[in-house]
């Protein structure tokens, strides 16, 4: 079986964590099956063939149920690139949540994820959270095995800054192709501390500073979860500087022809450090209305990108 090389995501990735049903162990089902069905064909259908997992997804189902698709859909599996993540290890009635990097964890969540997709092969695996007591011997020892063995074809990591990401990757001789974190309009640490430098507004900022420099640099994509803003600026608004942000957002879209989902994603992709955008809804209505940010040239200028981002501050720059 062979799939497309992965490559980080690309323009769009599809987030599966909305898939498998409830965040339980209860068995999946028919309904569950169909609904994954459905947001796999919007999002095919939206120009996305990326498919972002995590072992930990509604407990092992949102594989689950995405294996049942790929065994019901012959050729499906030769036209996509499948990513998953492992290293958190959910709490339970007897142990509570924890982090878990070594390499025989690692290994053995490789082969529960290839069971559950049905596949022989993961196209990208991404280290899910830094695991404080993990060896980067250790870690890489495991990863160039799983490749070796053909069993993975290319690495990434997620929710971690460059200090943590270049001591794995001089240990391997595979490049690193991404790293997950979470970026949009609504969470905009990773932006602002490139600019708040010796500023006061430095001290409130925790995102790892470097970071974006370091992955451009390095050929790293970065890959936005929580790109759509949890539905803050095209649904609910909280706060003043939001609801301006949303009048801001609609207004764009019609303008240019297309959704306000595509607006906050283009918002990302404009920047240049390769941001691609993970869309994580199961609905495949709102699937499709991120279609142009799939399929289309990001239309933002340049005043327009500010304009966005200083909407959504609700303050000038320093």
């Amino acid at each position: 079986m062979t799939a497309p090389a992965g490559t980080g995501g690309g323009r769009l990735l599809y987030g599966c964590m909305g898939l498998g049903g409830s965040w339980d162990t209860e068995p999946y089902g028919a309904t569950d099956i169909a609904a994954a069905e459905a947001a796999v064909e919007a999002a095919l259908d939206s120009g996305v063939t990326t498919f972002d997992h995590a072992d930990i997804y509604r407990h092992g189902k949102a594989e689950a149920v995405f294996g049942e698709v790929l065994d019901r859909t012959p050729g499906l599996r030769e036209r996509i690139v499948v990513q998953t993540k492992c290293g958190i290890r959910l709490a339970d009635a007897e142990r509570p949540g924890i982090y878990d990097l070594r390499a025989a964890s690692i290994v053995r969540r490789v082969e529960e994820s290839l069971a559950r997709l049905r596949t022989d092969v993961i196209d990208v695996l991404l280290l899910h959270r830094p695991d404080p007591l993990a060896d980067p011997d250790d870690i890489a020892e495991a990863l160039t095995s799983l490749h070796r063995q053909g069993l993975v074809r290319q690495f990434g990591v997620s929710n971690m800054g460059a200090a943590q990401v270049a001591p794995l990757q001089v240990r391997l001789d595979v490049p690193l192709v991404a790293n997950q974190l979470e970026m949009s309009l609504l969470r905009r640490d990773w932006l602002e501390a490139g600019v708040l430098v010796n500023t006061p507004g430095a001290a409130a900022v925790g995102f790892p500073f470097g970071t974006l420099e370091f992955c451009r640099e390095n050929g790293i994509v970065l890959q936005a979860w929580g790109s759509l803003a949890q539905g803050r600026f095209t649904g609910r608004q909280e706060t003043p500087a939001e609801h301006a942000t949303a009048q801001l957002i609609r207004s764009l879209a019609d303008k240019k022809g297309t959704t306000p989902e595509t607006i906050l994603l283009w918002w990302l992709q404009r920047h240049p450090a390769r941001i691609a955008p993970v869309i994580g809804s199961a609905r495949p209505e709102r699937i499709r209305a991120c279609r142009d940010a799939a399929l289309r040239e990001v239309d933002l200028t340049h005043e327009e990108w500010y304009a966005l981002w200083l909407t959504a501050r609700g303050a000038p720059l320093p």
